[in-house]
């Protein structure tokens, strides 16, 4: 079934060039209607991405910290709740968003920061898991700002991200990609998994489409940060 316009539209205007100021006044103004909207494009990203940190997970989830990076109205945080974790963290650039996100009742706390043009409200070292689900893509948190996410993870903690494959993010796709391998290679952190999936979510255009199924895909990615190496004695 085709996608109603009015959802097209508004999805196509948050990922469109409108400058920040601009696109949060869309968030904030698409916050009533993001869950229905996204129930309408078949979004599978919060359950594809908190399933595969839980399996990469081995400690019991409850005892675990974690902030969830531009978490929204709590989509991923239902997700992850379902699967035993409860100490979570939010933070969005969106005040919409955030009052959403609150009234879900999910999160120990939540804060208005806008990633890649200012540092995450948290200590080095401070979270067990951190996600970004739905965020990392064109026109959205730039992939220069993922070693901030490294920073206040701890070590031997999980990051769980996530990016589209449809065409028009496909740039943005390879310079996400080559940061990913370029800390990787300098031993910043190791990959779990990188998992392609096909149906990520309905398309909003035919262009957009994958093979003409009607869908685009999607990826996830899932990495463990490096512990940090013993002190050497003598």
């Amino acid at each position: 079934m085709r996608l109603p316009a009015a959802v097209r539209e508004r999805v196509a205007a948050v990922h469109g060039g409108a400058g920040l100021p601009e696109r949060l006044r869309l968030y904030d103004g698409w916050a009533a209607c993001y869950e229905q909207d996204v129930a309408a494009l078949e979004y599978r990203a919060p359950h594809l991405a908190t399933a595969s940190l839980a399996f990469a997970f081995p400690a019991p989830p409850a005892e675990a910290r974690l902030l969830d990076v531009a978490c929204g109205t709590g989509l991923v945080a239902r997700e992850l709740h379902r699967r035993g974790f409860r100490c979570l963290h939010g933070v969005d650039g969106s005040a919409g968003m955030l009052e959403r996100a609150r009234s879900t009742g999910l999160y120990q706390e939540l804060r208005q920061c806008i990633l890649g043009r200012e540092p995450l409200p948290a200590p080095a070292e401070h979270y067990d898991a951190v996600t970004v689900v739905g965020a990392l893509g064109e026109g959205q948190v730039p992939s220069a700002a993922v070693p901030e996410l490294l920073r206040v993870t701890k070590p031997g903690g999980f990051l769980c991200l996530t990016t589209r494959s449809n065409p028009s993010n496909l740039r943005y796709k390879a310079e996400l990609e080559a940061v990913l391998k370029e800390l990787e290679r300098q031993g910043a952190w190791q990959k779990v998994l990188a998992q392609e999936v096909e149906r990520w979510e309905k398309a909003t255009s035919d262009e957009e489409s994958t093979q003409g199924t009607g869908y685009i895909s999607g990826v996830v990615y899932v990495y463990r940060k490096c512990p940090v190496p013993p002190l050497e004695e003598g």
